[in-house]
């Protein structure tokens, strides 16, 4: 794990407005910081939660005016946050979100929509996919890559698909008009940077998935953007979408960071469009996987996804952080012909982007993972001590 600033943190971390969470041991909780490359500054006085800043009208323009007192340099920080290197009586960072709601859009891009159908006509078995694929792909051919979900030639390939008995759940979500929003997990659930992430120990079908990560506050708008690993147990899902709950949310198998980016003069809502997330998969094997997941190439907009989430239907008091989805699905054989790729315990997993920085973890699985024990009545008890409590 390369927990460094030129490795973590964004190329133009210069510009950024950077914001995290780090725990305190001087004080058993989390702090809101600035992050910086000479330092790591407590903003927990302007805003004790990231939720709570997250509701100012400007909080990039805020969190620079206020300044917050040094905690440390950040390069000691950053690696005193690798789980196996860890010295408890410092501090390291969290995942930079707490009381926002943790959901994901599902099947956003071509490339996983189609996985998600190999998945779901291979009964969750990686031996079958291959067969399934090429059947898949003959029919589906590249119709999809420039289909408009929910327009009148999505509805056309609907009728043609169920005609030829290929209409399927992930494709109803993926081109037809709503799109596919769940729970993650529970919000103050999510790992950060350095951190292990936990995989089901009865998955052996399983990968990574490199998105994007949007910062919304109660008022529905978009505050900035991190990634995140939005852990996915291939097999679990593949036997039943119903199963979407165990697939999806296990002990440590969601990670967000490193850092949130703000929005502010040099970073948008263009940005993220234009954004290209890169993941690598290295495994203790010698085994090395790379990808990216282009933002450009996402079929619904951002900005729509925001809202078919948040609207008159469903509120979100705390906030909400959003998956964006990604285009990246490996294929790739790891252990046999056929078989794809699946990881493997000690994978380490780096997700970056040149504009968010670059998110770090090691697999594990999830019951050999540090139990989560911190949520939010802990959270409230330790701000009240603090004298914090006031300030939400």
């Amino acid at each position: 794990m390369d927990l460094t600033i030129n490795a973590c943190l964004p190329q133009d971390h210069d510009r950024a407005t950077l914001i995290g969470r780090v725990w305190l041991p001087s004080v058993n909780g989390p702090a809101v910081v600035r992050v910086t490359a000479e330092g790591v500054y407590d903003v927990s006085d302007l805003a004790p939660t990231v939720s709570a800043l997250l509701e100012r009208d400007r909080p990039a323009e805020a969190v620079r005016a206020h300044g917050g007192t040094r905690l440390g340099a950040t390069d000691a920080i950053l690696a005193n946050s690798r789980w196996d290197a860890r010295d408890p009586s410092l501090p390291w960072f969290l995942a930079p979100c707490d009381l926002q709601a943790i959901k994901a859009a599902g099947v956003t891009f071509v490339n996983s929509l189609l996985e998600r159908v190999i998945e779901e006509r291979a009964k969750g078995d990686a031996s079958q996919a291959e067969s399934v694929r090429a059947s898949v792909v003959e029919i589906l051919g590249n119709d999809l890559a420039t289909l408009q979900p929910g327009s009148p030639e999505a509805q056309r390939i609907k009728e043609m698909l169920i005609a030829q008995g290929m209409w399927s759940q992930y494709l109803e979500v993926g081109i037809g008009p709503d799109a596919e929003v769940f729970t993650k997990t529970q919000p103050m659930a999510s790992v950060g940077l350095g951190s292990e992430i936990g995989i089901h120990p009865k998955s052996e079908w399983n990968n990574p998935e490199p998105e994007v990560v949007l910062a919304v506050n109660s008022r529905g708008v978009v505050q900035g953007a991190t990634l995140g690993n939005d852990v996915n147990l291939r097999d679990f899902e593949g036997r039943s979408a119903l199963l979407l709950s165990k697939a999806k949310d296990n002990n440590a198998s969601c990670s967000i960071g490193p850092f949130l980016r703000l929005f502010d003069e040099s970073f948008t809502m263009d940005e993220v469009r234009r954004d290209e997330v890169a993941v690598t998969v290295a495994g203790e094997d010698g085994f090395v996987l790379n990808g990216t997941s282009a933002m450009s190439q996402i079929s619904r907009d951002p900005l729509d996804l925001v809202a078919q989430t948040i609207n008159g239907n469903h509120q979100y008091p705390d906030g909400f952080v959003l998956f964006l989805g990604t285009m990246f699905a490996p294929i790739q054989d790891r252990d046999a012909p056929g078989a794809g790729f699946t990881h493997h315990l000690g994978d380490s997993v780096s997700i970056g982007s040149p504009r968010l920085g670059t998110l770090i973890n090691r697999i594990n699985h999830s019951d050999k993972i540090t139990p989560w024990t911190f949520g939010v009545t802990e959270l409230v008890r330790n701000l009240a001590k603090r004298g914090l409590v006031e300030r939400l």
